[in-house]
This record gives structure tokens, sequence and C-alpha cells, in this order.
């Protein structure tokens, strides 16, 4: 009921969960990881329209789509109508779809008046995305907060604007810029916003399981999904969603055999894609978030963020699954509980 196609414009896409663009997690190896379960559509990692602009070896390498399966949505930030057009030229060329990103709540983006800034300047907002649409040739989309703060919930207002100014669809994370990730995403200005316009609206918000999905859909009506934190060491959570709303039952647990595999085929992905000392630095979140709450997994990440060599990385990891297969064997088999420890 819930899970269908999702049309922005003139591309379909297979269905309605999106991975969502995050600075510093959706790389293109953690994207080829989420592509493997399933989503419709993936995001990058969103990109200075300025830096595009001037020709940033370090923001080419974050366009970087070798190989990558399609289609691929590829977010700019920028408040200044010029850089942001040539962005939208330029970033046409290489995704499916352009999307404009006025919700990042970092500091060091809003103090330059871009991303949730603009939120406190709808007609500067209005003229960008008019620049962005004008410029690309493929589905222009948005992605906004609520608002600013609680004095300003403008969600409704700009979505009606985006639409207007000719943008595609909507994605709306349900906090304000001041609520950075705290307290509980607000559903009723998702709703509200879903009610407002015509276009796809894309909910994105707490959505860490089945159930919050489910939510989301329910509760909000939205078009589709978009996945952000709930996917850190959780790829599988598309194919669990997908599973879910299909059969209305849950797919069992992720088994410590899949989470090396994939660890692994993360790892090779980095190191096939940046130079090792960097590969390694960036699959250390990963591998620390795949690994929580599993057994003393805190001395472990403390070993891995010493590790820049590739083999002793590839080595460690898979001596800690193997003791904590061992452990876990020897617990099933004992008729008393004693921790595992190791």
């Amino acid at each position: 009921m819930y899970l269908k196609k999702l049309k922005i414009k003139d591309l379909e896409l297979e269905n309605n969960l999106i991975l969502a663009p995050m600075a510093g997690v959706t790389d293109l190896p953690f994207r080829k990881i989420c592509k493997e379960f399933g989503p419709g559509l993936v995001c990058t990692e969103m990109v200075s329209s300025k830096a595009i602009y001037h020709d940033d070896t370090k923001t080419k390498l974050l366009m970087n789509t070798d190989g990558e399966k399609r289609p691929i949505s590829m977010q700019i930030f920028g408040s200044d109508e010029e850089t942001m057009s040539y962005a939208s030229k330029y970033v046409s060329k290489i995704a499916d779809i352009v999307d404009i990103n006025m919700g990042c709540p970092a500091p060091k983006v809003v103090k330059n008046g871009d991303g949730s800034k603009l939120l406190l300047d709808i007609e500067k907002a209005e003229k960008v995305i008019k620049a962005v649409v004008k410029n690309s040739t493929k589905p222009v989309t948005l992605k906004i907060r609520k608002g600013w703060d609680c004095n300003n919930i403008v969600a409704i207002e700009f979505a009606q604007m985006a639409e207007k100014a000719g943008v595609s669809a909507i994605t709306i994370h349900g906090r304000t810029r001041t609520e950075m990730y705290s307290g509980k995403v607000d559903l009723d200005i998702i709703k509200k916003v879903k009610e407002s316009v015509k276009i796809p609206v894309i909910g994105n918000g707490d959505i860490v399981d089945e159930e919050s999905a489910l939510k989301m859909f329910e509760y909000t009506g939205v078009n589709g999904i978009m996945i952000g934190r709930g996917t850190f060491g959780n790829p599988w959570i598309f194919e669990r969603i997908k599973y879910y709303l299909e059969t209305g039952e849950k797919l069992p647990l992720v088994t410590n055999e899949e989470k090396l595999r994939v660890i692994k085929k993360q790892i090779q992905l980095e190191l096939d894609n940046k130079p090792e000392v960097t590969a390694i630095r960036e699959i250390r979140k990963h591998i620390a978030w795949y690994t929580k709450n599993m057994p003393n997994s805190s001395e472990f990440r403390c070993e891995i963020n010493k590790i820049e060599d590739k083999e002793q990385l590839m080595e460690i990891v898979e001596d800690y699954f193997l003791k904590v297969s061992v452990s876990m064997n020897w617990w099933s088999k004992s008729t008393s509980y004693i921790s595992p420890s190791f």
C-alpha cells in the first residue's frame, strides 16, 4: 500500500525509499553498499556551489559516481545565484536529480547564509531556486526543515513557493534549525506540507526501523521517505522496510556473518576510491556503527581508531568477529549465563 514507485517529474524511481544526503557519510562506497539493499534513490554528500564554480579538486571527488547504479541525486548548497546556476548546469551532466539544500543546520554552513539560513529569507531562497531550475536539465528537488526556530515555522509557505518556482519534489525534515537533531520529529508539519502542495513530498526524520517508517507514511501521507541516521551501520534498513511494508512481517535480524561481509566490502570500496590512509580514516566510523552494542565493541573501536594500515585493519576486524562468534557459540551451548569476555 505504501511502498510504490515514485515519479519525480519525468524520472520514475523503482520505489519511494531514499537514502539521505549526509556530509562525511554518503560517499560513493557507502552509496554502493546501500544500493545493494534496494533504495529507490541515493543522494550524494552535499557539495558547495562555490567549490564547483572554482573547480575545487576535493569537491570533484565528492561528486564521483564511477560504477554507481542509477538513479543518483546530487545535492548542492549555496545562496549565490551565479554559483548555484553554474553548479546546477554542472551537476545536471552527472546526476539524475539536482537537489537543493536549504535545511542543513551546521554552523559552518549557516554562517555563510547557506543551508537552513535561507529559511529566514524566502525571497532570496526563491531567486536561488529559480536560478537552479532554469539552468538544470534534470528534475530539481528541495530539502528543507520546518523552519529556523519555533518563532519561524515556514515550511508550508516555503513548499508552496518552491512548487511555483519549478521544484519537482520537496523533502522536509520535521525539526527546526535550532533543534538540530534533538527531540522528536514533528510529523504534523510534514503532514501539513504534504497537504499544501501537489508535487511529491518526502518525509524525513527519526526513521530508524520498520515501525517508524510505517508511521511516517500512515500519519503524514507522504509520497516517500528519506532515511538518514537510521542507515548508520544499518544499510539493511531499506531491505527490511521494503519487506515489512509488503508483508507486515519482519526479516530475521542481520547476522554477524552478514555484518562482516558488508564491512569487508565497504573497506575494499573505500580503498578502491581513496588513498589508503584517507580510506581507513573514513571507514573507521562506519565500522564503529556496524559493531555498536556488540560484545566489547568499545574496546574494539579504540583499537581500530589507531590503525592506518589496510592489512592490519582487515585482520583486526576479522579477528574481532571470530571472537564474537566463538563467544556466542559457547554461550548458546551453556546452561547458565556468563557474560562473553575476550
